[in-house]
């Protein structure tokens, strides 16, 4: 008998795109019997809805085996992977290259649910007890790279660190950048330098001009991507103990964004 279909459930087109991309079982052994389709769907029910793992509604595979998979990829970088994959699957089908040439840095500071040991701080200028994300993206808002800190750590900073990540893991994505888009949190005459050494691209920085709301322009994208982070509820906060799983987080809801874009 069929279970009760869910919103969040992957389409046979989806699956057809993520099927490859799901590590395959180990060699020897006893053979898989768990349905990895309906794993997958178990952890994008769980991130959209923001559940407790054992809440999951029972029709799903026990609520251990779900997270063993989901804390298993985190360990292995298989979020991270299937984030780059389908990014670079994506702008192919816009018919971009799958290294941009521009790219843009913000940070959203997020509270958490409970103190979270080390990684727990006070953003005196959001004025925000928790965490911040510090996220780099392409020109479409497709997530490059995301460090989850303290919410007290520099802007400045962070993105630096950001940057040397991706470049020491994907230096591919960073060959052909010229310019980094940032706001004014960002501004200053060290980090333009480090940005240069480390990439060799232009630090462009698009300040408000007015005290009310206003869309910036370029910069909008990243701000487009948290609004992306808020419609799924696990991300509402940070309700993880570790960073790395805040993390993965991120891009396991990347991954589900960008199946739909590639099926729509």
């Amino acid at each position: 008998m069929a279970r009760k279909s869910y919103p969040t459930d992957l389409t046979d087109m989806e699956w057809e795109i993520l099927a490859p991309l799901i590590p395959a079982a180990k060699e020897g052994g006893h053979p898989r019997t768990t349905d990895m389709r309906e794993i997958c769907n178990a952890i994008y029910y769980h991130l959209k809805t923001g559940c407790q793992w054992n809440m999951l509604p029972g029709d799903f595979p026990p609520s251990s085996t779900v997270y063993h998979y989901y804390r298993k990829w985190q360990r292995q970088g298989v979020w991270e992977k299937l984030n780059h994959t389908l990014r670079g699957q994506v702008r192919t089908r816009l018919g971009k290259s799958t290294q941009p040439s521009a790219i843009a840095a913000d940070s959203q500071s997020v509270k958490t649910d409970q103190k979270k040991g080390n990684v727990y701080g006070f953003d005196g200028c959001k004025k925000v007890k928790g965490r911040k994300r510090q996220t780099l993206v392409d020109s479409l808002g497709l997530l490059l790279k995301v460090v989850v800190s303290e919410a007290n750590a520099p802007e400045r900073l962070l993105a630096a660190y950001a940057l040397m990540e991706l470049l020491e893991e994907r230096p591919e994505l960073l060959e052909k950048v010229e310019v980094l888009w940032v706001d004014s949190g960002y501004d200053g005459d060290k980090f333009a330098l480090s940005v240069w050494l480390m990439i060799q691209a232009h630090v462009e920085v698009i300040r408000r001009t007015e005290k009310e709301f206003q869309v910036l322009p370029k910069r909008w994208v990243v701000e487009r991507t948290f609004g992306w982070f808020n419609q799924y509820h696990r991300l509402s906060k940070d309700y993880e103990r570790l960073s790395e799983m805040s993390e993965a987080a991120i891009y396991a809801v990347m991954t589900r964004i960008m199946l739909r874009r590639l099926v729509s």
